[in-house]
């Protein structure tokens, strides 16, 4: 049995101005993983979800990246609103934000909780 019901990896790459593919850092990451902390704790989520700094996820095309386990779900999630979506709709509910969503070969298809 796991020890938290969810798993929240946020990227906080970082790579230069000049690479192409961009880093989740500079798209404000770390202001998202700070939110995700926040509100877990606000909420009382402390102990069944744990949000947590990533390293590269390989998806700085669409970050800021997160991926949530143990679903294996992975969003793009570039607001503060993002961040309350997700965690009103996935992390309590159990819902997909479809809206969220990175493209393929991220999500495979349309997958229920």
């Amino acid at each position: 049995m796991s020890r938290f019901t969810h798993h929240v990896f946020i990227c906080e790459n970082k790579r230069g101005p000049d690479d192409p593919r961009g880093c989740c850092s500079a798209r404000g990451s770390e202001k998202i993983r700070e939110l995700f902390k926040t509100e877990v704790k606000r909420l009382g989520l402390k102990g069944k979800v744990r949000a947590n700094q990533a390293g590269c996820l390989d998806a700085c095309q669409y970050g800021p990246s997160v991926v949530i386990y143990p679903e294996g779900t992975w969003y793009s999630v570039p607001t503060r609103e993002d961040v309350l979506e997700i965690i009103q709709k996935h992390l309590i509910k159990g819902e997909i934000v479809e809206r969220l969503l990175m493209p393929p070969p991220f999500t495979k298809e349309k997958k229920e909780l």
